[in-house]
């Protein structure tokens, strides 16, 4: 749709003012109104006979109904057959060196949501994509973006943001190894690196940005120059969109649209749909494609997913007990996923005093401890991250066989992504879940929305309590390890300044 000679965009926060009569609004399925609206595409089905015929009997200033062809993934469709029957990457008009990088890295054929959702991009459209974890969600934006770039270099084509710092990391690193070729100049602008170079870094205009919101955020907001660096940006892509267009992201995503030009595509990604995503095809937007692999939450059926019913004090022994069957379970590396940084913190040092090889990944450390003790397990060092949610999103690890929640999470979309991190690309997977009496409703609410109910995990008890003695001295030296080295008051001064930050947004609001 054209406003003053110009596509519009995905909008965001509001919608714009006009004098013009109101347009007609797509037919979605009513569904509550996040309190703040996002972006947005609008709607037609792509079930219904949409027809392409002009009504002459509309007023010649009125916009036409907006497009957003919403497709279920249903192959039974014309429009589906169509793309399914698109068997390799040339086959979806991809340039040619890039099918040739694709065959390098081991990409043969294309996912059902590459299948979909790249012509669509390469044809100009602004592209929603919802599919589950390790389904090749990033090639699905990255080719199309740089089949453009290989036709015409230039400036700062494409900014890309990610929800967590090693999300946007590892992003940037996928950009490099399918951009070699063309020599892409790809800058990774996240929290914990020096932020002058990463200033200098964008306004020598590199050919994708990769970062966080509210790192590239602060650095415009530092040098307002830098918002020129965006002027002539092709692309927006929101990967873990779900999670980009969370509130808390608010103020930042607000400072780096104004730097954006509005005739752009908008790419976004991601394994779960929230309200705020839900919303965006109730606004208008330039003609975009909404791919949704599957309603509600899902889970990949190559993955196993069981759960251990434990007692309060039971869970070191418990964890002990399945990291030393890893190897006879044929069990390359595990994630252990926990709720707080100072759970993860103290798992580290419990497995330290057992002799286990562990690191751990939380907000709490420095970013260059939490790409190294990213780097030692992608690597093979040690077989066994202990992370909060903070690296559930979006990390691709072909190695990861076993997912342990440790601490069940209190919303289903966080399991999915957690468990996303093991079963990826067709290969097989196991989750087990740690539940206590007080996690039962989280379990059912778990097991009733990705519609599977869990098996038991079959322990031999045993095995299990044989080490008790050496896990309860592990405990006591862990807690002694929290206090003397400071991470109890790092605890303490985080839920001080959230308190804080609490009371300005409130003294805000009101």
């Amino acid at each position: 749709m054209e406003v003053d000679g110009e596509a519009r965009p995905f909008l965001l926060f509001s919608k714009p003012k006009s004098n013009r009569r109101t347009e007609p609004q797509p037919q979605v399925q009513s569904q509550p109104k996040p309190p703040k609206p996002d972006l947005s595409p609008a709607v037609q089905t792509d079930h219904a006979d949409s027809g392409d015929s002009d009504d002459s009997g509309s007023d010649s200033d009125s916009d036409p109904a907006p497009t957003v062809v919403i497709d279920h993934g249903d192959t039974c469709s014309a429009d589906g057959a169509a793309a399914d029957a698109l068997a390799s990457f040339a086959d979806l008009g991809l340039s040619e060196w890039l099918v040739d990088v694709c065959t390098s890295l081991g990409m043969r054929r294309p996912t059902a949501v590459q299948r979909r959702c790249i012509p669509r991009a390469l044809a100009g459209e602004n592209v929603l994509g919802i599919a589950e974890t390790g389904s090749g969600k990033t090639a699905a934006f990255a080719l199309p973006i740089l089949h453009r770039l290989g036709e015409d270099p230039f400036g700062v084509a494409a900014l890309a943001l990610a929800p967590t710092r090693e999300l946007a990391a590892q992003l940037a690193e996928q950009f490099r190894a399918l951009g070699s070729p063309l020599g892409l100049r790809c800058l990774a602008a996240i929290g914990g690196f020096d932020s002058l170079a990463q200033a200098k870094g964008l306004a020598r205009r590199p050919h994708v940005v990769v970062a966080t919101p509210g790192r590239i955020a602060t650095l415009i907001k530092n040098d307002p120059d830098l918002a020129k660096v965006f002027a002539r940006t092709k692309f927006l892509v929101l990967d873990e969109a779900d999670r980009v267009v969370d509130a808390n992201f608010e103020e930042d995503l607000k400072v780096i649209f104004d730097c954006l030009p509005k005739k752009r595509q908008t790419f976004l990604f991601s394994a779960t749909m929230s309200d705020n995503l839900r919303s965006l095809l109730e606004l208008s937007g330039s003609k975009s494609y909404f791919f949704e692999a599957y309603e509600g939450f899902k889970t990949v059926e190559n993955l196993k997913q069981q759960y251990i019913h434990i007692p309060p004090d039971g869970k070191e022994l418990h964890l002990l007990y399945l990291l030393s069957k890893m190897k006879e379970d044929n069990i390359r590396s595990a994630i252990v996923f926990v709720s707080t940084c100072r759970t993860c913190q103290y798992l580290d040092f419990v497995l330290q005093e057992l002799g286990r090889p562990a690191v751990s990944l939380h907000s709490h450390k420095a970013q260059s401890q939490r790409l190294s003790a990213l780097h030692r397990f992608k690597s093979g060092q040690v077989p066994v991250l202990i992370a909060t949610d903070v690296a559930s999103r979006g990390l691709d690890i072909q190695t990861v066989d076993l997912v342990i929640n440790y601490d069940i999470p209190r919303f289903p979309r966080d399991y999915i992504h957690r468990v996303g991190r093991t079963a990826r690309a067709t290969r097989g997977g196991l989750s087990i879940c740690f539940v206590t009496q007080r996690d039962i409703c989280l379990l059912h609410e778990i097991e009733d929305d990705v519609g599977n109910r869990f098996s038991a995990y079959e322990c031999d008890d045993k095995e299990v309590t044989k080490d008790i003695t050496k896990v309860f001295k592990a405990r006591r030296l862990a807690n002694m390890r929290m206090a003397d080295e400071g991470h109890e008051d790092k605890v303490q001064d985080r839920k001080d300044q959230k308190k804080r930050d609490q009371a300005r947004k409130r003294k805000h609001d009101e």
